[in-house]
């Protein structure tokens, strides 16, 4: 194995903790794992939500899906123009990584081609790493993006398997998983990750991480649901910020050698403790906004990394 982490039973142990010095223990020690396989450098990363809305399946946590009412842009796949516009800009705000993402099951070919022909454009000009999340894709449509320039596909898994069909009914859990081994087959590093508190148990957490640890994904990105009026689960319960930090914890322990990538809903969930996630393990984080939810500034999130001691990994 590619990993050498605490087992799951250690991790679900970690999560069901509630001493906040005991807590305070574990962020220690996130903090050693990832400054050992990290070094003291931090990671930005940037989006495009290059095509928005209409989406057919009916995720419960998404407002881009069919089946929410809640008021967002939509719009069809914008031009190449548009994306190497917004991956310029991502990269003068100080981002590492910027990635094309687009809503719905999938792309048709002529829309691959034209996200191929933006990637490269983003590959050669902008000097970031060009990512992409498109949806559930197969080898061949995979390869051409690779062979456009594409580094890093993105494909989460959303939760547990366990616990997938309470979130979507639409998908099948077994098509994501070809679609992270599509991608491996095509030579395309791979960032798979999740969104917690959608109402899952602990050990569907841990669940989760187990099965991202056992498919040896490069990067997980680690979402909060921020509840969107208009969806499902518009009136769930926000996590704490030490529930939120408690998780990143225990996936840099569970996957020492691993990115653990901060994203969608930090603001919200994290408020003040933002600038913990660095010390419960993580490497790196998105800036800059979100799919249809504003995020912060990208000069206080630059600002946020120098005042933890920190370094961005641009230097």
């Amino acid at each position: 194995m590619k990993y050498l982490g605490i087992s799951s039973k250690e991790a679900l142990e970690t999560l069901k903790l509630e001493s906040a010095s005991e807590i305070l223990k574990v962020f220690a020690r996130a903090t050693e794992t990832r400054e050992k396989f990290f070094g003291k450098k931090i990671e930005m990363c940037s989006i495009i939500n290059a095509k928005s809305g209409n989406c057919p399946e009916d995720c419960s946590f998404c407002a881009q899906s069919a089946k929410s009412s809640a008021k967002i842009p939509k719009y069809p796949l914008v031009s190449t123009d548009v994306m190497l516009k917004a991956a310029l800009d991502a990269a003068k705000g100080g981002s590492n990584r910027f990635s094309i993402v687009t809503s719905g099951r999938s792309l048709t070919p002529k829309q691959i081609g034209k996200v191929c022909l933006a990637v490269a454009k983003i590959a050669e000009i902008s000097g970031l790493k060009a990512c992409a999340s498109l949806g559930i894709l197969d080898e061949n449509a995979l390869r051409k993006l690779k062979i456009s320039g594409l580094d890093r596909y993105h494909h989460n898994l959303e939760t547990a398997e366990s616990h997938f069909k309470k979130i979507c009914s639409t998908k099948n859990y077994s098509d994501k998983l070809i679609t992270v081994k599509n991608a491996k087959k095509a030579g395309l590093a791979i960032c798979s990750g999740a969104i917690f508190g959608m109402g899952e148990k602990l050990e569907q957490r841990i669940e989760l991480l187990e099965t991202l640890r056992n498919l040896e994904v490069d990067c997980i990105p680690i979402n909060f649901l921020n509840p969107i009026p208009g969806t499902k689960l518009e009136k769930i319960r926000r996590l704490t910020p030490f529930e939120c930090l408690k998780i990143i914890a225990v996936a840099r322990l569970m996957m020492p050698r691993t990115s653990i990538r901060i994203c969608g809903g930090r603001e919200v969930n994290m408020r003040d403790f933002q600038s913990m996630i660095f010390f419960a393990g993580a490497d790196s984080f998105m800036s800059g906004g979100y799919l249809v939810t504003p995020g912060r500034d990208r000069a206080a999130d630059r600002q946020m990394i120098i005042d933890s001691g920190y370094i961005s990994s641009l230097k």
